[in-house]
């Protein structure tokens, strides 16, 4: 368990509650923070009053020092500013950002996020059973079998001698603006990582993972794999 970890829950809704209480259950060490005072009325947990798309509200919950945010506010425009902003503040940082609608899903991985639910209750269980249960090196692994939510899942393939993505970068490869789709892990040697800045090069070996739509990745492999 994440126990000497601080993790950063923005919504104190039905999602947001449900994740609280697995985080109590499993003594996660979290902030939440949410615009209504009066839904913390006896609580005992730490949180913040305030705009999570705010940066000095999330600068006061933590985020500096977050390795995990988890983003269940009520509107999709608030989750993709609430994203775009913890990303900025935290770049290494895990981001698990609920999505509202269908439409805002691609929008909310451009905007930064790791990972993306839309099913309310189940994607609240669902986040914080993996934020409460796995490390940032074993979280790609959790999602191995995993199809995520509205037909958006994550594929791995590994890269062969010859591959034509071996030595160029992840801004290179521009995945997002080709495809829609976006390497969110790198298994280099029983290493896992996931905080992938553009200059991060791929060399053969490499086990990436990636996420988008099953045609997403499908044209992705025609290019990349299939060729390899």
């Amino acid at each position: 368990m994440i126990t000497n970890e601080h993790l950063i829950v923005l919504g104190y809704g039905d999602v947001g509650k449900r994740i609280v209480e697995v985080f109590i259950e499993n003594a996660v060490h979290f902030t939440v923070v949410d615009k209504n005072e009066a839904g913390f009325s006896n609580v005992d947990f730490e949180y913040v009053v305030g705009d999570g798309t705010d940066e000095s509200v999330l600068k006061e919950a933590g985020i500096e020092k977050a390795s995990t945010v988890i983003i269940t506010l009520n509107t999709d425009t608030e989750v993709i500013f609430a994203t775009l902003m913890a990303r900025g503040l935290k770049p290494d940082c895990i981001i698990f950002s609920r999505a509202n609608s269908v439409n805002s899903i691609d929008k909310l991985y451009k905007a930064g996020a790791d990972y993306v639910g839309s099913l309310s209750i189940v994607a609240g269980q669902l986040l914080a059973r993996i934020t409460s249960t796995c490390t940032k090196a074993d979280c790609h692994q959790f999602y191995e079998d995993i199809v995520l939510y509205e037909g958006i899942e994550i594929q791995k393939f590994q890269l062969k001698e010859g591959s034509s993505m071996a030595d160029l970068s992840i801004g290179e490869l521009d995945l997002i603006n080709k495809f829609d789709c976006r390497i969110i892990g790198v298994d280099r040697n029983g290493s896992v990582t996931s905080s992938l800045p553009s200059s991060f090069v791929l060399g053969v070996g490499d086990t990436i993972a990636v996420v988008g739509s099953r045609e997403q990745i499908e044209k992705f492999r025609n290019v990349f794999i299939k060729q390899d």
